[in-house]
């Protein structure tokens, strides 16, 4: 198994949550360091989660034509928040919503940026 490509994804993840800490959408983190502890959490809750809240919301996201899958990526964007000291959501679930989007959003600019493939 080749590390590189968790290593870069988590790399991106947390350059990301740090951008997304200076945007004024309620997103905090105190620190660097806290910051790449963020994105270590997000990323594990993402792959334990993840797949099971997507398997279990599939209905809603069928009916809501994939919009679903904003919220389940707020509530996971908010527990990393809730489980890391340091990282704080201003406006509750709204900063969750704005941040998970965001987070979204610069994960694809940067991923598309990086010259290494991510995949296998």
């Amino acid at each position: 198994m080749n590390p590189l490509p968790i290593l870069i994804t988590l790399l991106v993840t947390a350059i990301s949550l740090f951008i997304i800490s200076k945007l004024p959408i309620g997103v905090e983190i105190d620190t660097i360091g806290k910051t790449v502890i963020a994105a270590v959490v997000f990323g594990i809750l993402n792959a334990l989660l993840g797949p099971i809240l997507h398997f279990l919301g599939a209905p809603l996201e069928f009916l809501t034509l994939g919009l679903f899958a904003l919220i389940i990526n707020a509530f996971i964007f908010g527990l990393s928040a809730w489980l890391v000291s340091g990282f704080r959501l201003k406006w509750g679930i709204w900063s969750a919503l704005l941040g998970s989007f965001a987070l979204s959003v610069i994960n694809s600019i940067i991923h598309n940026l990086i010259p290494i493939s991510t995949v296998g």
